[in-house]
Parts: structure tokens; sequence; C-alpha cells
């Protein structure tokens, strides 16, 4: 028996891996993630027990798994996104090992993977961001000393902050001194879904556009140069006359 931690993507049911569509396809017992996972990701699933966890708390989690290893019966925990990105797996393990219960994580498409995309960006430019930083806003969930916004800030590096969009005042006012007011930034809207929508600007104007839209949640905030640059170097990998393996 394994529980199999499964990421779904970021939201339209073509963005899974064929093994995470296998394993929902077959596994007798599915946990997911109700409130981030569209029901379209679950068709064709035969599962004797589908259980929404956002309707539950963790040790109610793990009571389930518990009765599905009794039962030797492998268990889809479905998960938004990535589910090693901010998906609550960790404390789900933890349990997991104490327990002796086998498990499995079963990588997806993030949610910034799927923003880039939208917005048709590559996130990582020849001498504009070499490196991109996923965080999160401090609300409920503190940070650690030195990953505070203004701290991570000081890269200049392109950035990615989740489950901030509620605070997004607060987060400029951390962003501006060390991108300044004219770099560029977008807040995607349920990237993928259905309902899709998103928004550029720049630091200094970008909150009057997202409150016009009305965006409260589920919303990634992408801010960097690489989203408003035509000035950036070619790679080497490409470069006519740059040798390597393949192109002696």
């Amino acid at each position: 028996m394994t529980v199999y931690f499964i990421g779904a993507g970021p939201g339209d049911p073509e963005l899974i891996t064929v093994k995470g569509q296998r394993l929902i396809r077959s596994c007798p017992v599915i946990i997911y993630a109700g409130s981030l996972v569209p029901a379209a990701v679950l068709e064709g699933h035969q599962a004797e027990q589908l259980v929404n966890s956002a309707e539950l708390h963790l040790e109610q989690i793990i009571e389930l798994i518990k009765s599905a290893h009794a039962k030797g019966q492998d268990v889809a925990r479905v998960h938004s996104g990535d589910p090693s990105l901010y998906g609550a797996i960790g404390e789900q393990i933890r349990y997991l090992r104490e327990l002796d219960i086998a498990f499995e994580i079963i990588p997806g498409v993030t949610a910034t993977a799927a923003c880039a995309a939208l917005l048709g960006a590559e996130l990582t430019l020849p001498d504009v961001s070499q490196s991109v930083i996923l965080t999160r806003y401090a609300d409920k969930t503190s940070m650690p000393a030195g990953e505070e916004l203004g701290s991570l800030a000081q890269h200049g590096a392109t950035m990615a902050v989740h489950l901030g969009v509620n605070h997004l005042q607060k987060i400029l006012v951390e962003l501006l001194p060390h991108y300044g007011a004219d770099c560029p930034i977008a807040v995607i809207h349920r990237a993928t879904w259905p309902d899709q929508d998103w928004v550029v600007g720049t630091l200094e104007d970008i909150a009057g556009k997202v409150e016009a839209k009305g965006f409260r949640r589920t919303a990634l905030i992408l801010v960097g140069r690489v989203l408003g640059s035509d000035h950036f170097s070619e790679s080497s990998l490409y470069r006519a006359g740059h040798a390597h393996l393949y192109r002696p």
C-alpha cells in the first residue's frame, strides 16, 4: 500500500502528468483538495472512496489513510500545483513515517510556471535575472528570519509571491526600494482555469489595476525586469560558433 501525493497542476485538467492521471484513475481511495483541484482532474476515476479534504482537519485525513492502509488500498492524495510547494504535505509525511506507511510524491506543474506561460514570459533572461524566488506573504504563517520580502527583494531576482494579493499594498512597500517604481509586475488570478484573468503594470500603478479587477484570492504575483525587457543577451546554447557535446 502506498500514499501518492499527486500534483494536479494549476487548474487545467490537461496540465497533470501522465503518471498522476494514471494513479488517480487506478487508486481505490482518493483524498483531494477540493477547494483548488477542479472536478475535471478526477474524471475517469474508479475509486471506492472519494473524499474532499477541504472539509477535514489533519488528524481526520490521517485516519482515512490509516483505514486504507489496513485494507491494503493505495491512496491518491491529490493536491493543487506541485505538492512540494505550499502543499502542506510535510506534516502528513511526518505522520506516515511514524506509522511506517509508504508514500511517493508525484510532481506537478506549479502556479508560477503556469503564469509565466500565460504571460508568454521567460523568467530567467541572460543579463536580467538568472534566479527565481518563490515565496509567500507572511500572514498567518510567519517567515523565518532573513526571508522577509524586503530581504529577498534585495537580490533583484524574478520573484513569485503566493497568497498575497489581499496584502498587495504592503507587498509593494517592501518591494519598491529594491525593484524601483517602474519595475514590471503581473497579478494573475486562477491561471489556466476557465475564468482566468490577469493584469500587468508597474509597481507604481498595479494596485489600482488589481482593485479594478477585484482580485481577492487565488492569485499569484510575479515581479521582475524579465516581464518587460527585450534587452538581453542571447544564450550561448544556440549561439552560432558555440560548440558543445551535440554541436561540435
